[in-house]
This record gives structure tokens, sequence and C-alpha cells, in this order.
């Protein structure tokens, strides 16, 4: 019975799936035949890929139902219940920094960035520093969504509102923009949207909202979710920040 219960489940992820796929492929294919009336080469392998990128969808988000949002959701419980805020922001902390460390989308753009700035001469040209600097703004990021999960819980505990921090953030954000080198604004930008994918968004928003559960006179719904946010703010302080430094 739970054998058949789960084939249903997967079942209708599949389906759910392929519904949500379908409006990227039509679009895809009306541009492709009816705007620049081009025949779609290797049609065989594209459907190949699309089924592999249907099951690969599918597959993550059960993953993401069965292990990564309970796991969360038990760790915050945990630690709430054992009731030291040392270990709870440690943890935090170390969920934030941890995640976006094993972003593919931050190691990319580090990357990407260091051979651009080699190439512009706003750093030393050669392989060596460019590893050096693409290391060290991953992990100035790593530490700024670290440094922003912390602040998200002690949010959370105390029940401050979002949209003031969030407010007072933005602020902090566009005064550095203007004094920050303009070779650094751009990448500092970017690397606010790169640390919320696939690793780090599940993880960050089953801690806030197992929180938010455990803790007397939160509300899930309110004061649950905004992590992301802060995930997504402080990254862009930190990497204008470190820009700042290493053009002084």
């Amino acid at each position: 019975m739970r054998m058949m219960g789960w084939v249903r489940r997967s079942v209708g992820l599949i389906v759910g799936t392929l519904r949500d796929l379908a409006p990227i492929l039509l679009i895809v294919a009306f541009f492709q035949i009816v705007v620049l009336h081009q025949p779609v080469d290797d049609l065989a392998g594209i459907a190949v890929g699309f089924v592999f990128v249907m099951l690969g969808l599918a597959m993550f988000v059960q993953g993401l139902e069965m292990a990564l949002f309970p796991l969360g959701e038990t760790l915050a419980d945990a630690f709430a219940r054992k009731g030291s805020i040392f270990w709870l922001l440690s943890f935090a902390f170390g969920l934030g920094f941890g995640t976006t460390v094993a972003e593919p989308a931050l190691i990319a753009v580090g990357a990407e960035a260091a051979r651009v700035m080699g190439a512009a001469e706003f750093i030393p040209a050669g392989e060596d520093s460019a590893n050096r600097y693409a290391q060290a703004l991953r992990y100035t990021v790593a530490a700024s969504v670290g440094t922003s999960m912390v602040l998200g819980v002690v949010r959370i505990l105390k029940g401050w509102p979002i949209q003031w921090l969030i407010i007072s953030g933005y602020l902090v954000v566009v005064t550095l923009t203007a004094v920050a080198p303009e070779e650094i604004v751009g990448i500092a930008y970017d690397s606010g949207g790169v640390t919320t994918s696939t690793i780090t968004v599940p993880l960050v928003t089953a801690l806030g909202v197992g929180l938010a559960s455990v803790i007397k006179g939160r509300n899930p719904m309110i004061d649950g979710f905004g992590l992301i946010a802060f995930a997504s703010l402080m990254p862009i302080v930190f990497v204008l920040l470190f820009g700042v430094v290493i053009s002084a």
C-alpha cells in the first residue's frame, strides 16, 4: 500500500512537472517554427533531453519533500527546544556558509568575475591571482549568507518587523554603491542572486518555517519567511565592502 502511494505521488510529480515545462516548450517551438521559420535540428536528441529535464526536476522536487524540508524543520525544532541561543546561531551561520560555498552558480560567477577583472587589469594578471580573487569572492559571499542567517534567526526570535530591516539594508547598499569601485558593483548585485539557488533555498526556508513553528507567539506565515531576502541582500553589502577594501 505504501509503495502504491509512493508511485502515485511520483506520477503526480512527473505530470505536474510536465505541465510546468509545457509553456517553455510551446514558446520555444512557436518562435522556432512560426517566427524564425527554421527546422529543429536533432529533434530526437532534444526530445530525450527534455525527458531528462522533466524527470530530473520531478526527482528534485520529490527529494526536497522527502529530505531537505523535513531535515531543516527537524533541526530547527531540535535547536529551539534545546534552548541554546549560541548553538542555534552557530548552526544558522554554518548552514548559510556551507550551502553557499557549495552553490555551483556562485562558483561559476566567481570564476567569470576573476577572468574579467584580470582582463580589465583590476587585479594582477595570471591564473594564481584569478584563483585567489575567485576564492576570496566566494568565501566573502558565503560569510555574508551565514551572517544573514544569523540576522534572520534573531529577527524570528525577537519578532522584529522584516520590512524595516530590509529597507535599512538597501539604504546601506545604495550608500556603498556610491563609494565602491564601478567594476565591483555589477558583480555585487549578481552575487545576491546566485546565492539563493537549489541548495540554499530549501534548507533556509525549512529553517525559518520550522523555527517560527516551535517558538511561542510566532506565526510561520509572518515570521517564518524572509530568510531568503536576507540571503539575497547581505551578499550585495559584503561584496561592495570587499570591492572597497581591495581597491584601497
